[in-house]
């Protein structure tokens, strides 16, 4: 309970968070900071290294995840990384650009955060909003896993691509209820955002078909 207070009373710019505390365990805590509306950036340290606490963390949040032992080089450098992409995410950042994107039926207010398609809204959680913005601003490109780690959760190396997947579902079981799938993945390198063209069907070869399996709640 101490760290909830404390990041509520102190606004810190970023939260390094141990998965093991006293009273309650990190994921709860930045799901109770997320539930509340605080969006400060969440590093996570844990001696636990599973892909699915990964995941956890990810999907509850959390920006980045460090597993012990490591160098204080290594976090100084995942800390850094992760309020560069914050940094870049800032409407401030921004102004000087158009703050909505649009694509066909989907619409994207980078100075609300908000979203449309089809004029239905779309609730997004910070993350699923970062990766759509990216993906529409970049619409009609194959972007790599390695690309959308980088520039969407400020990591600079490879091996969480299940994370990219995880999203890219999440993404797609909120927005294919209301038109056609717009999320195109290239088998092997990563995945593309656009709108499909009149008696498009098939994929192009090497390309899979956008549907994807429902993902469960989450709040990352």
């Amino acid at each position: 309970m101490d760290a909830l207070r404390l990041a509520e009373s102190s606004r810190p710019d970023l939260i390094v968070l141990d998965v093991v505390l006293p009273d309650l365990d990190g994921f709860e805590v930045c799901r109770r900071l997320r539930a509340g509306g605080n969006e400060v950036p969440v590093i996570f340290l844990t001696a636990r290294d599973t892909s699915s606490d990964t995941v956890t963390g990810l999907a509850l949040g959390g920006d980045d995840y460090v597993t012990k032992p490591f160098s204080v080089e290594a976090l100084v450098a995942r800390v850094r990384a992760v309020l560069r992409r914050a940094s870049r995410s800032s409407p401030a950042q921004n102004m000087d650009a158009d703050p909505i994107l649009r694509i066909g039926d989907l619409e994207l207010d980078e100075s609300r955060w908000t979203v449309h398609r089809a004029g239905v809204p779309v609730d997004l959680s910070p993350t699923e909003f970062r990766l759509l913005a990216y993906l529409m601003r970049h619409h009609g490109r194959v972007l790599t896993r390695a690309q959308l780690l980088e520039n969407v959760w400020g990591w600079d190396y490879a091996g969480q691509s299940q994370i990219v997947e995880t999203y890219v579902s999440y993404l797609r079981h909120k927005l294919d209820p209301l038109g056609p799938p717009l999320i195109y993945t290239q088998r092997g390198v990563g995945y593309s955002l656009r709108v499909p063209g009149p008696g498009s069907g098939a994929p192009e070869a090497g390309e899979s078909a956008p549907g994807a399996r429902p993902a469960p709640g989450h709040t990352g």
